[in-house]
């Protein structure tokens, strides 16, 4: 059960701080590229502005990037949005693999116990034969509750692990959106 106590602790810890962490206005500002727009037709984007664009914001780190080159070719402020924005998603996916590994093996543990629980059964049975119920009881009780706290644990980690994919993949897109706006805005509209 001390395994199956600290998973839970472990996929609680993490499931609440990507809960804070992967709101859509703490990473993709709504705001962000209007302000940016703004500052690009009054030519007032300057080091101050771009640094301040940075650390407001996930979708900010990328932007900022991409303005670090607003002077250079269309393709290297592309490229050099797309490395920022390789970074930025792995930011986002942190701690993601641990509550993966959770969901998967708290049901391993519980069975493990449920097997544990039927061995000290069997072990009983032997000792003291079928005569006494309340032996057999006990062992199987314990199987029964590693079994049922194992699930507890990884069912709702494998939900949360699904759900948080399915944001970061969600917040990923806006944020390429967003970011070809801006490379639009700087330079034109791209002609295909």
């Amino acid at each position: 059960m001390w395994p199956i106590l600290l998973c839970s602790l472990a996929a609680s810890t993490i499931i609440i701080e990507r809960l804070w962490t992967l709101k859509k206005r703490a990473v993709t500002p709504r705001d962000l590229t209007e302000q940016i727009r703004l500052l690009v037709e009054r030519h007032d984007l300057d080091e101050a502005k771009i640094q301040w664009i940075r650390r407001s914001s996930p979708l900010g780190r990328i932007l900022a990037a991409g303005l670090l080159n607003i002077n250079s070719h269309r393709i290297v402020m592309k490229e050099s949005i797309e490395e920022a924005g390789r970074h930025v998603v792995h930011d986002l996916e942190r701690n993601l693999n641990t509550l993966g590994t959770v969901a998967a093996i708290t049901p391993l543990l519980g069975l493990l116990g449920t097997v544990i629980g039927m061995i000290k059964v069997f072990a009983a049975i032997t000792a003291v034969g079928v005569g006494d119920p309340s032996v057999l009881a006990g062992g199987i009780s314990e199987a029964l509750i590693t079994t049922a706290a194992g699930l507890s644990v990884g069912i709702p980690s494998l939900i949360f692990y699904r759900y948080f994919r399915g944001r970061i993949n969600e917040l990923t897109i806006s944020m390429e959106q967003e970011a070809l706006h801006v490379i639009e805005l700087v330079h034109g509209q791209r002609v295909d």
